[in-house]
């Protein structure tokens, strides 16, 4: 189901669940300011999902109130989970999806790194 709109934070969302244990995750990497974990519907051979700490909706919602430690943790973290997966040298593409339009299923920013095939072109034409 598709975000609506995005107002204000739904602490009910899985991942704000998944974040406090609530609901179990194949967890690849941790640290304070992200938490990456394995796609339970995976697109690609490797697709996983990396999401921030705090309680952030979109990339919009993150760098308009997140702290530069926050944004520059966030941003290491996607890019040390691509290379503890081995996508850097044959390459792997990030995803972000915001709102109605980008088809963005869950309130919580998220980043899917995929890789582990060659991906062909970013859009359908």
């Amino acid at each position: 189901m598709p975000v609506e709109a995005l107002g204000d934070y739904d602490p009910q969302n899985i991942f704000a669940k998944i974040l406090r244990g609530e609901i179990p995750c194949r967890e690849v990497y941790s640290d304070e300011w992200a938490l990456a974990f394995h796609d339970i519907n995976p697109q690609a051979p490797t697709h996983v999902l990396v999401i921030p700490r705090g309680a952030w909706r979109s990339w919009a919602d993150f760098a308009a109130g997140a702290s530069d430690a926050e944004i520059g943790g966030f941003v290491r973290a996607v890019g040390t989970v691509a290379k503890q997966l081995g996508l850097e040298a044959p390459g792997y593409r990030l995803l972000a999806n915001a709102g109605l339009d980008a088809h963005q299923e869950v309130p919580h920013l998220h980043v899917h790194v995929f890789g582990g095939k060659p991906l062909g072109p970013m859009l359908a034409r």
